[in-house]
Parts: structure tokens; sequence; C-alpha cells
């Protein structure tokens, strides 16, 4: 390791980083001494505003004094910018309006440099790769600018360009930031300290893959798989033959930030289905796909005219184990039926609580803060609320945030915010619970049926009230189709597998002593529209010959 240098890792190891720096003090002591000159006028600015009593009067001011020195620093610094400007409960409205201005409102690097860096990667002149490139860049982030351009063959593409010496610079913020953590935690309160270490670990993790343009063009293309067969997704395809770890060439994508309301309306676009797509997409991405984009920024997202929606940027992405994506489902669940100490038992499997936390306690805080947060009405539920309320529980109780969860809980309220912006009155369980319905009523995997089995039975008895609930909410999504559900269920019901629901269903159908013929009357009520005679007799003769089949099978020599 002594010969080791910063440009030289190719992934973040915090181990490696402070062995290198430990022996070599002095290459960091400049920027350090930067960085603490910079934040130390910034904050006696603040001071010196309460000395005078003038902080309403110089708020503005100082958002843009923040933001301008956090830009100066460069892109590490940026980046935390970034992500606090998603976070409109830990950041005032004028700070946060002004971090907001990070996310694609940045100064850009030379254009002559960037040329030059395109053509060396390349390893072939401009001329030879493009019939026309953009003179300057037509935005500008953190770590790259980017460049529109025709390709030689006629493709319209995007070219994204690194700013250079990135790697290095990154290296050292990192360090100092993990040294200023270590120093910081004991001074902080319990719960945002414990784990400080291991937050910077996470960023520069994340850090180090988003610079890494290969690693961001797989990512593109295992998105682009997922939602291979969404026809109101749309991922930009990667030009590998132009594309290196510093420079990455990929479709250019005509359409409108999801905040520009005035472009989206004036194509005939409606951004309340805009807000269907991005928060469906974003359940998607969390309970079904597992691999989600960690990074849904306005700059990121756009309304085609087509009606499609496009992402782009694929840096920052992550993903979630089968059992984590199983175990979201449940605590969503359980959220919404207000069934708290399963939800205890959840944060438990999540990693928000130790194996052998006591949940006795907490099951009733939980329930005071969560179901304050939730209301009477489920649709009053929204994650700002939430985050809001939980981080009382922070404070009293063992809880912890595990890393990969501060990148979803970001990706979730930075979605929720965007879609508030386009719809101050948008609420996300009215798109997002639909969904969870539709999966847990047309689910096909054991895991999916064992859930909605947790859901229609609470203390061994059938929840009718629920199942209407479902299916109600379940029909106000467009892809939702009741005959197929009702077929599948009719499948399990009779299968080897369903022995067990099939006694409780009896047992529904005649519990307190009386034949249940109201609550099934009212399903009927429900669903028959979409149950017309002709469809259901093609069911039934379907049904008839599979079972059949099974039962012809069951009695011929094996």
């Amino acid at each position: 390791m002594g010969q080791y240098q910063p440009a030289e890792l190719k992934q973040y190891n915090p181990e490696a980083i402070a062995r290198y720096f430990r022996y070599r003090p002095w290459l960091a002591w400049g920027r350090l001494l930067r960085i603490l000159w910079s934040f130390a006028g910034f904050i006696l600015s603040l001071k010196w505003d309460e000395w005078q009593d003038q902080v309403e009067e110089n708020q503005g001011k100082r958002a843009t004094q923040l933001r301008t020195l956090l830009t100066r620093l460069g892109p590490t610094f940026i980046k935390v910018g970034q992500a606090l400007s998603t976070r409109p409960d830990l950041i005032r409205k004028d700070f946060l309006e002004e971090l907001i201005k990070l996310q694609d409102q940045l100064p850009p690097f030379d254009n002559g440099l960037a040329y030059q860096i395109i053509e060396t990667e390349l390893d072939r002149s401009i001329s030879e790769v493009f019939r026309e490139l953009s003179p300057q860049p037509v935005a500008a982030a953190s770590l790259g600018q980017v460049y529109r351009g025709r390709l030689l063959s006629g493709e319209e593409v995007a070219v994204k360009v690194q700013r250079p010496n990135l790697r290095p610079l990154l290296t050292k913020d990192l360090y100092l930031m993990r040294w200023a953590a270590s120093w910081l935690a004991p001074w902080l309160p319990l719960n945002l300290g414990h784990d400080l270490t291991l937050i910077v670990d996470e960023f520069g993790t994340k850090l180090f893959e988003e610079i890494d343009y290969i690693n961001e063009g797989r990512n593109a293309e295992k998105f682009a798989h997922n939602f291979r067969n969404d026809p109101q997704v749309k991922i930009p395809s990667i030009y590998w033959l132009y594309t290196s770890n510093h420079v990455l060439t990929l479709e250019w994508i005509n359409g409108f930030k999801l905040t520009d309301t005035q472009n989206i309306q004036a194509v005939g676009l409606n951004p309340e289905d805009i807000i269907q797509i991005g928060v469906t997409t974003g359940l998607q991405q969390l309970l079904e796909h597992g691999f989600f984009h960690a990074d849904p920024h306005p700059g990121n997202l756009f309304a085609m005219p087509d009606g499609r929606m496009a992402y782009i940027d694929f840096g920052m992405m992550d993903q979630l184990e089968e059992t984590t994506k199983e175990s979201l489902v449940d605590a969503l669940v359980h959220l919404v039926n207000k069934d708290y100490t399963d939800l205890a038992e959840d944060f438990v499997k999540l990693g928000f609580l130790t194996a052998n936390t006591n949940i006795a306690p907490i099951v009733p805080a939980l329930e005071a803060v969560l179901g304050n947060a939730i209301g009477k009405n489920v649709k009053d539920f929204n994650f700002k609320t939430i985050t809001d309320e939980f981080s009382e529980l922070m404070y009293e109780y063992p809880f912890r945030v595990p890393a990969k969860f501060a990148l979803i809980i970001r990706s979730l309220v930075t979605q929720e915010g965007i879609a508030l912006s386009l719809n101050p009155n948008f609420k996300i369980v009215e798109v997002g619970y639909p969904y969870i319905a539709r999966r847990l009523l047309t689910g096909e995997s054991p895991a999916l049926r064992r859930r909605l089995l947790n859901v229609l039975f609470k203390d061994g008895k059938f929840q009718w009230q629920r199942l209407e609930n479902l299916i109600t909410i379940a029909r106000t999504d467009s892809q939702f189709d009741v005959l197929p559900t009702a077929k599948m269920g009719l499948e399990f019901i009779l299968s080897e597998e369903g022995k067990f629901l099939r006694r409780q269903l009896v047992l529904a159908l005649t519990e307190d002593d009386r034949l249940h013929t109201e609550e099934v009357q009212r399903l009927w009520d429900l669903v028959k529209d979409d149950l017309p005679p002709n469809r259901l007799l093609n069911v039934a003769i379907s049904l008839l010959t599979e079972f059949s089949k099974e039962g012809v099978a069951a009695i011929l020599p094996k």
C-alpha cells in the first residue's frame, strides 16, 4: 500500500484511504483548512445576523451564500447539498430553494478540456465520432456535464463527460468527512452519532460507483430490462462503442422536467398521469424488481410528449434482497392496517431495531406516533409526515436507520416532493396503495399469497371489510382485472396448498352462528360488472379442465 495513490482506487475503501493519509497528513491539511475557513465564515455570518437582529431580513442572502460555498468546495459538498435539498424536514425552506439549484444549475468546467477528455477516452477525434456536438454543455452537474450531439450514423445522443481529477478530490474529502464524523459522534445525540462513519462510508461507496460510467451504463441496461414490458417508461439506450469510465454516450431524451408543469400541459399531458407513472414505477422498483433509482430528483425525471416518463442518470442505484422486499410489503400492509406489534417485528427484520430489542414498550409508542401521522383516513398518509413524526421515536428508542434505507427514504421523500410540486393536494396512498392492493390480489408467488392471507385474517377471523377495501382500491388501478384474480383465488382454494384456507372460509361464512350472506352479496355487487356470464363460463370450463387433468394424472400409474 506504500505506492498507493488516491486516483488509483477503483472502489471506495475507507481503510486504504485512511492508511494512505495517516502517513501523509500534510496532503489533506490544505483542503481541511479551506473547508474549515469556508464554514467558519458562513457560521459567523449567521451569528452576526442574530446579533444584529437581521435573521429574517438576510435569510435569502445566507441561503445563496451556502449554495455558493458548497459549489466552490466542489463535487463532494455539492452532492451533500443535493442530498439535503430533498429533506424539507431538516432544512429551512429558504435554504431548501437554493440547495435545489445544486441539482442542475452548476457552473460547467472548461469546454476545451471536456472535448480533450472525450477524444482521449474514446481514442479518436471528435469529427471521427460525431456529425455534430454542441459547442457548450447543455447541462452541468456535480460530477460531470452533458453535451448534445449526433453520431456519424445519425442517432441523436447525450454525451456525459466527467469532471477532471475527480477521484483524488473525492477521496480526500471523504477521508476528512470520515475523520470529522468519528470526532463528532460522541458530541451528537446517540441515535444520530452512533453510525455516523457508516453513513459517510455509504455515501463514499455510492460516490465511487457514480463516477464509474461503465457501471452506470450497466445499471441503465438492467433498469431498462426490468421495465421492458412497460409502455409508460422510457430508459435511454447506451452506445457502448463511445463509452468509457469517464465518458458516457446515450440516447438523447426529448422531454420536460417533471416540475415544468407549464410545458407538460402545453403538449396536452395531464400532470396527474405523470404522477401516477412516477409513484407506481417507484413502488415497482422497491417491491418487485428490488433494483431502484436512488436519486430521482427533478433533473433526472422527464415527461415525454408521447405521455411516457423517462428516467436518466443511473449512477446512484441500489439493490434490495428478496427478503427485504417481502418485509417491506409486510411493513406497508401492517402500517395501513395499524397492526403495530407486527410492524415492530418488521422493523427488527429490516434492521431498524436489533434482534435483541424488547419491542413491548415500542409498540404503544408506534401506535401513538404513527397512528397520529396516518390519521383516521389512510388517504391522509404521506412520507414527510411519517418522517417528521418518526424522528421523535429515534431519540427515545433504540432505532437506527440502515444505510440502505437512508437511500430508500430519500428516494420516496423526493418522489413525493416532486408529486406535491405538480399537485399540492397529492396523497401518495391514493396512487400507491392501489398498486399494493393489486399486487396482493394478483401476486402468484407463495410469499404474496401468505401476505394476502395475513391481511384478510386477523386473530383467526376473516376481515370482510378488508377484502372489500382491497378490491375497491385495486379497481382504481387501470391495470387491475378482477377475473384473473378470482380465477387464481379459486385455483388456490381448490388446491392442496389451500386446504387450510378452505376451512377458514367455511368458518368465515358461518362465524358468530350466522350465514354471512350480506357480506357475500356486497362483494358480488362490487365485482359483478367485471364478471359477465360469458367470461365466468370460460373460467369455469378452464378450471374444470385443469382439475380433471389433475384428477386423471393422480390415478394413472407412475
